[in-house]
């Protein structure tokens, strides 16, 4: 008999350290905040057993919370085991154009970027000046001698105009500051000044532009910053404009080769400013009248796993629906532009491209006639799959825009 209560004893530990594990697993899935648009509850689509309690002051007193107001609000298994209290921000239901449509990026960076090292041949032997004084690849030139550095020949003349006398040089790294002295060197061929270093100002290509806020005059494309091609850094931003282009091809994507879209800009000018490179994608003013169907934008907890469709365009400048389903989705992940992963499933672009490839980002993700998010990578070892952003993620840049347009 004792044997058999030791056993229950173990079981029912057992059972309880497994449900505290669950709990605990919930607890870290749920964020803290969630936007809530107004006059409605907070419903979880990819976790349907997950319910709010009832607030305090009931569900009148959600009601009554104007937009920008938030309440707290606990999320339960079923209704019965509470895992954790959040906030809840009210917000207003939004709707934007959705496009699809393919554009070109014209970007110049605020300094200038290093990209590549070459050692120079002196009279006294090999030297790179650039690597002695510090720098790395990615590193952004500011000034030099006090003098800003917008491009390629603000620091090519800093550096003859130093004649190899030592110069202060100030230049950007993960988004700081740092001082280094740099004291150029005769090479032995030109005769000319050189730092052993390559730097570039400038960057240009084509993505795909996910939609238009036509309250604001805002679009938002890519879902990702614009990087530079040899260092992989997002490119810091002086000045850019969008422009339309037409798509001439393709080539499909491979496992271990990604494919990409081949376009050409139409010379038709600008459609408009690049006010923001960031993380969650490019966004700017907008100058012309976009077409694109009108639809509202879904909250992060009303997307699921399930069915969708991706609006892109792989020939010419008009976009189609494609099939696809959402396989996973993450409310809580870090990195702003990989919230879920996305699967095509339709037969016409497997069979085209093979699936997602380079010059998609930004194709928008709709499931259930909402906005839920944009295509932002392609998966290397599977073209298939990729991963995708909120679309409410990339809505909050898009008024982050709008914001620095008006100031």
């Amino acid at each position: 008999m004792l044997t058999f209560f030791r056993r229950c004893l173990t079981l029912a530990v057992g059972a309880a350290a497994l449900a505290l594990g669950c709990l605990t697993y919930l607890y870290t899935q749920l964020p803290d905040t969630f936007m809530v648009p107004q006059g409605q509850t907070l419903a979880l689509a990819q976790m349907p057993w997950i319910v709010p309690l009832e607030p305090k002051g009931g569900a009148a007193a959600v009601q009554a919370v104007p937009t920008g107001g938030s309440y707290n609000v606990t999320l339960s298994v079923l209704g019965g085991i509470p895992v954790k209290t959040v906030r809840a921000v009210v917000v207003d239901r939004r709707a934007v154009t959705v496009c699809g449509t393919p554009f070109g990026i014209k970007m110049f960076s605020d300094g200038a970027m290093v990209v590549a090292f070459t050692d120079i041949r002196t009279a006294g032997g090999s030297a790179n000046p650039a690597k002695a004084a510090g720098l790395k690849m990615g590193d952004v030139i500011v000034s030099i001698d006090g003098h800003k550095t917008v491009d390629n020949d603000d620091v090519s003349a800093a550096i003859q105009a130093a004649e190899g006398r030592p110069v202060q040089l100030v230049y950007t790294r993960d988004g700081a500051e740092h001082t280094t002295s740099l004291q150029s060197v005769q090479d032995a061929d030109s005769q000319r000044w050189r730092a052993g270093m390559w730097v570039r100002d400038s960057s240009a290509g084509i993505g795909t532009l996910t939609f238009v806020d036509n309250s604001t005059g805002i679009y938002g494309g890519l879902g990702h910053s614009i990087s530079d091609a040899d260092t992989g850094q997002s490119i810091a931003l002086l000045s850019g404009e969008v422009a339309p282009v037409t798509i001439t091809g393709y080539v499909a994507g491979a496992a271990g080769a990604p494919g990409e879209l081949k376009g050409r800009f139409t010379g038709e000018g600008a459609m408009g400013d690049i006010l923001i490179n960031g993380a969650t994608g490019v966004y700017g003013s907008i100058r012309r009248v976009m077409d694109g169907q009108d639809m509202v934008v879904a909250q992060a907890q009303e997307a699921c796993e399930g069915p969708a469709r991706i609006l892109t365009t792989i020939g010419g400048d008009e976009p189609a629906w494609y099939d696809a389903e959402i396989e996973q989705i993450s409310l809580t992940e870090e990195d702003p532009n990989r919230n879920m992963v996305i699967r095509i499933t339709d037969p016409e672009l497997l069979a085209a491209t093979g699936g997602i490839v380079q010059g998609m980002s930004g194709s928008p993700i709709v499931q259930n006639d909402r906005l839920v998010g944009a295509v932002t990578h392609v998966l290397v070892n599977d073209p298939t799959r990729g991963f995708g952003i909120f679309a409410e993620n990339m809505l909050a840049s898009a008024d982050a825009a709008a914001a620095r347009k008006a100031a």
